[in-house]
């Protein structure tokens, strides 16, 4: 069977997406390959179309344990025998999915790096015939990288006890040059054939939002996605904590997730998400990472996170379906100080000596100011993330806050006066610089005790600002540092003026912003009965049948389809199995279970429309 004949047959796809077809044709060759795809890219297809064509075994090594599960049971539930090897299992069912091993049962065999070198795996290894292993999530081999594991300098020592050295794959979604240049080397992977797809993902809308109350503006958003699936990150287990217990006040179908529960609770709650049980998780960067949920429709970040590969890959859960999904951060000045504390007193890896671990935190600290970047510009955020990563981008993305935004420019030079004076005259009194927040309270003529003890209150800049929110005036202060007037100094994020500054205060240099006007309430649209070339009443009933046949079968719900299915499902309302086969994601092993059922319902639908 042909690479395009599997891929319709199991998977339900009439074609590859980019950079599929030639990672795949490289395997089937007998060539190394290195795939840095964007999260939802398809990278997956590209080891697991060629473990079906290649005798022997693949062996999939990856860190992310729900990934391993999300993907055997999909594989499982398209006809494919596969198996996975982690800590979830326990001696006896090790050593089942070894005796299948050896048995020639499986074609792909999911495990994680630790596991490699544990007794009985080495043996049993050296006796299979493994003709591909794939490493997933390649940039946890570099130090360079944001999610470096040592435990992944353990693939290349297994690599080299094998009888018979395979083909190796490395494949990522982040991937800086420095780290790709990394993963190449310490992998040793031999003139491999290389892919890098872009890191665009063009359904997601990027915003980053600076409230005043973050939890009030967290009940905004959510208002309208009643009903939608989405995850809200947090930085701490505290803040999971009362995130999780404000939202099921309000009647969410919320739960938790963060490395606090105990395994049990934490099992629950991830079954409760995936199975649709519940819509929202709140959870730390402990939950996500492989997550193949492909419904999720929502991303928001509660806190700001330590670097832009990690939002990149957390924000990367939604929209996994290729439909349109929204990535949403909200920032303020504390976060930047959770972050860099969390940095600071991380816990050292005890495989890496003092000299190593110094080497990583200043590698995390420099990603660090980069993410502030993220969060204070005002340039398109799309085309940020990808010029981080080294990809050319227009100016206008047309798909982010920045940009998609109804802005109008306005001269804030006046404003701006006061607040670069204000930082002049706080540091000529104290002798030192203060924050955005001891600046913002002057300017706001605040009564707080610390800044009449300071007699901050003498200032001529004291009260010049008392008309505008503390959001307001963060705002022009963002503003100012990403036009390089303000700098803030690291470690304490103290503020100080550049010499750029003093074109504004004594040379009357213009400075303008954009500042985003509320639309017309006239001018909204009333919503459509259909989107995207779909009738959404349609979708909502299939969904409803999609939720029972899930619930009956006891899979997740876009494990029978996603999302994507659905919608060209009722987009194309097929009549008949032959038709039926044609709705992208539907293949063969899929239709001739669910084909049935589900025209049924679209016959029944059209009756009674």
């Amino acid at each position: 069977m042909t690479k395009k004949e599997l891929m319709q047959r199991i998977f339900g796809y009439d074609a590859f997406r980019p950079g599929q077809e030639k990672l795949i044709d490289g395997v089937l060759s007998g060539r190394d390959v290195f795939g840095i795809m964007p999260t939802g890219g398809g990278k997956s297809i590209c080891y697991q179309i060629p473990a079906l064509m290649l005798p022997g075994i693949t062996l999939v090594i990856s860190p992310l344990i729900s990934l391993m599960r999300d993907q055997v049971m999909a594989l499982k539930a398209a006809g494919v025998p596969a198996a996975y090897i982690n800590s979830t299992l326990n001696g006896a069912q090790v050593q089942a999915v070894y005796r299948n091993l050896l048995a020639g049962r499986y074609k792909i065999v999911y495990i994680a790096p630790e596991r490699l070198d544990y007794p009985g795996f080495g043996s049993v290894a050296a006796r299979l015939e493994i003709t591909f292993l794939a490493v997933d999530e390649a940039h946890c081999i570099s130090q360079w990288g944001q999610d470096f594991r040592p435990s992944y300098l353990r693939i290349v020592n297994f690599i080299e006890n094998l009888p018979r050295r395979p083909v190796v794959g490395a494949f990522t979604a982040t991937a800086t040059k420095q780290v790709r240049e990394d993963v190449e080397r310490i992998l040793k992977l031999r003139e491999p054939i290389r892919t890098v797809t872009g890191f665009d993902r063009p359904n997601l809308f990027f915003d980053v939002i600076h409230p005043e109350l973050k939890d009030r503006e967290l009940k905004r958003i959510l208002a309208s996605k009643r009903g939608k699936s989405g995850i809200i990150y947090c930085s701490t287990r505290k803040k999971v904590e009362t995130v999780c217990e404000n939202l099921r006040d309000q009647g969410y179908a919320v739960t938790r997730y963060h490395a606090g529960l105990e395994e049990q609770e934490r099992t629950r709650n991830q079954e409760d998400f995936l199975y649709d049980r519940k819509n929202i998780m709140v959870a730390t960067n402990a939950f996500g990472m492989g997550i193949d949920k492909s419904n999720v429709s929502f991303v928001i970040h509660y806190n700001m996170p330590k670097s832009i590969e990690a939002y990149y890959q957390e924000a990367g859960r939604a929209g996994r379906d290729g439909t349109e999904a929204e990535c949403i951060l909200l920032y303020n000045g504390s976060d930047v100080h959770t972050a860099r504390f969390l940095i600071q007193n991380g816990s050292d890896n005890e495989e890496l000596d003092p000299q190593q671990q110094e080497h990583i935190r200043q590698q995390d600290l420099r990603r660090l100011e980069a993410m502030v970047g993220y969060c204070k510009t005002n340039t398109c955020l799309r085309g940020y993330i990808l010029e981080y990563f080294g990809q050319k981008h227009p100016d206008i993305c047309g798909n982010c806050g920045s940009c998609k935004g109804n802005f109008e420019e306005v001269d804030i030079t006046k404003e701006a006066q006061m607040i670069l004076s204000c930082v002049k005259r706080i540091e000529d009194k104290l002798g030192y610089n203060v924050g955005i927040q001891m600046i913002g309270n002057v300017l706001r003529g605040s009564k707080n005790k610390r800044i009449l003890e300071l007699k901050l209150d003498e200032l001529t800049t004291y009260g010049l600002l008392k008309d505008r929110t503390r959001s307001e005036i963060h705002a022009i202060v963002d503003h100012l540092e990403a036009e390089g007037y303000l700098q803030s100094e690291q470690e304490f994020q103290t503020l100080f003026l550049t010499a750029a500054a003093s074109k504004v205060l004594y040379h009357s240099e213009k400075v303008l912003m954009k500042r985003e006007v509320e639309p017309e309430e006239s001018a909204a649209a009333a919503p459509s009965a259909k989107m995207d070339g779909y009738e959404t009443e349609l979708f909502d009933v299939l969904k409803e049948l999609r939720g029972r046949l899930a619930k009956e079968a006891g899979i997740p719900a876009y494990v029978v389809f996603s999302n994507a299915t659905l919608m060209d499902m009722a987009r194309k309302k097929p009549q008949n199995t032959s038709q039926f086969r044609k709705v992208s994601g539907v293949g063969e092993i899929k239709a001739a279970w669910y084909a049935d059922a589900f025209l049924k319902c679209i016959r029944e639908f059209e009756r009674e429309a």
